[in-house]
């Protein structure tokens, strides 16, 4: 049920930031969010500025009159926490969730042990410490599989695993070697689901408590990559996903329990696959999605009825906390 304070004098919400950009591998996806939301808010009157962020500029914004934060910095630095506590000591309300579900839900690794512990389906995985690691998980979860980041979002880092020779580039990849990422980056394999009748990749955005129809994606290539999310116009989105209505809800209420797991809040995105038997498998929770023209929560907005303009009013109600809570 909602449980925002709904508004219809922007004066309400004092001067937002717009928080873009940042020092994460996803900037530019940030960046491309931030100008949208930018947009959407000064056309609904508030007093909307655009803060490219930086680890200094964002310990000022209460003295720059700040009153909330609308946040759309993706990946580390904007999703996994740490941004939302610099907040809360600035007493500056932010959209989304809080300072621990952002640093669980980032650590993909974290959030499948407490889907799993909760009972809740998610594919088999394992951490990876070498590629030794890497050729073992090959054994337990057979080809292909996927390697990944366990905290990078937008598929930074993600390779399908066909062959065994795939298996140290995929590894490095993952790890950052390339990038010097320093600390270099924990790694993961995790089971390929291969999909269905009904479809393989699959998201649910959550808004205020509601989970939206859901989306089935048709990738551009092999499986939904950076350039499929983000490059592509032939990436091919269906919503709503044409699940059967029982299905539809069952799914609808498992991403419901999924986010409130690693207690998130406000909004987001869980991201899940049907397996041969058409059952659903989490993926990963995004608790800072994509507000691109590509992006799926404002697709999924629409098709209930939702403009895009609409959307970031309601993300930013969510900031209102009801009397005598602190935001």
């Amino acid at each position: 049920m909602s449980a925002r304070i709904r508004v219809t004098d922007p004066r309400a919400f004092g001067r937002v930031a717009v928080l873009m950009g940042g020092w994460s591998a996803e900037r530019q996806v940030s960046l491309w969010s931030g100008e949208g939301v930018l947009a959407a808010l000064r056309s609904k009157g508030v007093d909307a500025v655009a803060v490219d962020a930086t680890p200094e500029n964002i310990l000022t914004l209460k003295n720059q009159g700040i009153a909330r934060a609308f946040n759309v910095l993706h990946g580390t630095g904007g999703e996994d926490g740490t941004v939302q506590a610099a907040l809360a000591l600035q007493g500056i309300a932010c959209t989304g969730s809080g300072v621990m579900a952002c640093a669980l839900g980032m650590d993909k690794l974290r959030t499948k042990r407490l889907w799993r512990d909760a009972g809740l389906p998610t594919p088999d995985f394992v951490q990876l410490h070498s590629v030794d690691d890497a050729r073992a998980a090959a054994g337990r979860l057979g080809y292909p599989f996927i390697i990944k980041p366990s905290d990078e979002g937008s598929s930074v880092g993600v390779s399908k695993v066909k062959s065994a020779d795939q298996i140290a580039p995929a590894f490095a990849l993952a790890r950052g070697d390339a990038e010097r990422a320093r600390p270099a980056r924990t790694v993961m394999a995790e089971r390929f689901v291969a999909g269905c009748a009904q479809g393989h990749e699959f998201t649910c955005a959550i808004v205020d408590g509601q989970a939206l129809p859901t989306i089935r994606i048709e990738p551009d290539g092999d499986f939904y990559d950076y350039n499929a999310k983000y490059l592509s116009d032939r990436t091919r989105y269906h919503c709503p996903s044409g699940l059967d209505g029982s299905l539809e809800a069952h799914i609808q209420d498992l991403c419901l329990q999924a986010f409130a797991v690693v207690g998130a809040s406000g909004w987001g995105r869980v991201d899940f696959m049907l397996d041969a038997d058409a059952q659903p498998q989490l993926i990963e929770v995004n608790l800072v999605p994509g507000m691109t023209t590509h992006s799926l929560v404002p697709m999924a907005a629409r098709a209930r009825g939702m403009d895009y303009a609409e959307l970031c009013w309601a993300i930013l109600e969510t900031t209102l906390a009801p009397a005598g809570v602190t935001p």
